[in-house]
């Protein structure tokens, strides 16, 4: 697993550009599927057939960014977000296009810190002048973090791992599963930091009978950290609420007993901002009865998010689960 996230956190392919990690995560699940589609928008949906109830498990690829707006005389491009990324978590780090081109953030003068937003930020390239600054960046180029993955032992730390640590738990439990009680839509969707996208567009064609989510969630393990019943290293989360889904009661009871009859680790989570693709997948159509299984991460949308390797597992375990369990008998 470490070298799987390692592999998939190290490709850059924020909101809209997720050509590149598709492609990665393709070549993982061959082999592992009966059927592998890419919608019009995007979406990789690699199908496991089982009869029974139509699932969607869905993770998203693609991850913040910043995109760039103007480039000034100078050669210093300005940027705008591409989903939720702070300004006073920018100022020094490094970035890279989905080009390759690498560029460090800098800042405008300014007497209060407090008062820090991205137009007050560029991103040097280390070009002379504009016209320099254009043979390598073009308006429209977007780019990440450029952080690398350290192990830390039973934790990891990686930019992206929002949500490349979802899409590494779906592809191991794709492996691990050998035999699925359900129609199982394995779903690596398209910007879900702009606004759950491409899990609206691939449940309108799946058209589920149960979707979940595999994303990662905050923690409340860190000093003074907003009141949260999460922490790394006491499993799954199984997701109760957040602003996007309130889960429905039987899908959440579901996997818990799940959780609870094969010995899987789980917390449950209560999340007050924030939301996942299930927020848009049980929307769809005449609705679709929801939930999310949440792998706890601290510092989202970060530079350097950090996950516990044993929580990754259990989510692997109970995804695993999901597709191996006669859904439809369970939520009769």
């Amino acid at each position: 697993m470490k070298d799987l996230i390692k592999k998939l956190t190290a490709v850059s392919a924020p909101s809209g550009f997720e050509d590149e990690i598709r492609e990665v995560i393709k070549k993982e699940i061959e082999g592992y599927c009966d059927e592998i589609k890419v919608d019009a928008l995007g979406n990789l949906i690699a199908i496991r057939h089982g009869g029974g109830a139509k699932i969607q498990l869905a993770a998203h690829m693609d991850e913040i960014g910043m995109i760039a707006t103007d480039i000034d005389e100078k050669g210093f491009i300005r940027f705008s977000n591409v989903g939720g990324v702070s300004p006073h978590r920018l100022y020094g780090h490094r970035v890279r296009f989905t080009n390759g081109v690498v560029g460090t953030i800098g800042s405008e003068k300014i007497e209060d810190i407090k008062k820090l937003s991205l137009d007050k930020l560029f991103i040097d390239i280390g070009a002379k002048n504009r016209e320099e600054a254009r043979e390598k960046v073009s308006i429209g180029d977007c780019a990440t973090y450029l952080h690398g993955f350290d192990d830390l032992g039973k934790r990891v730390v990686a930019k992206s791992m929002d949500d490349r640590v979802g899409c590494a738990v779906l592809i191991e439990a794709m492996r691990r599963t050998k035999e699925c009680k359900n129609e199982v839509y394995c779903t690596f969707t398209v910007q879900e930091e702009v606004g759950l996208r491409g899990a609206a567009t691939s449940a309108f064609g799946i058209d589920p009978d149960v979707g979940i989510a595999i994303d990662v969630t905050l923690t409340g393990d860190t000093p003074e950290a907003e009141r949260m019943a999460v922490a790394l290293g006491k499993g799954a989360a199984i997701k109760v609420k957040d602003q996007s889904l309130i889960a429905h009661p039987r899908v959440k009871q579901f996997l818990v007993d799940l959780a609870e009859k094969n010995g899987v680790q789980y917390q449950l989570e209560v999340l007050t901002a924030g939301g996942t693709d299930s927020g848009a997948i049980h929307k769809t159509r005449s609705g679709v009865p929801s939930g999310v299984i949440s792998i706890p991460c601290r510092y989202v949308h970060c530079p350097s998010e950090m996950v516990d390797l044993d929580d990754v597992e259990e989510a692997v375990k109970l995804v695993s689960l999901v597709m191996s369990t006669d859904v439809s008998k369970a939520l009769s």
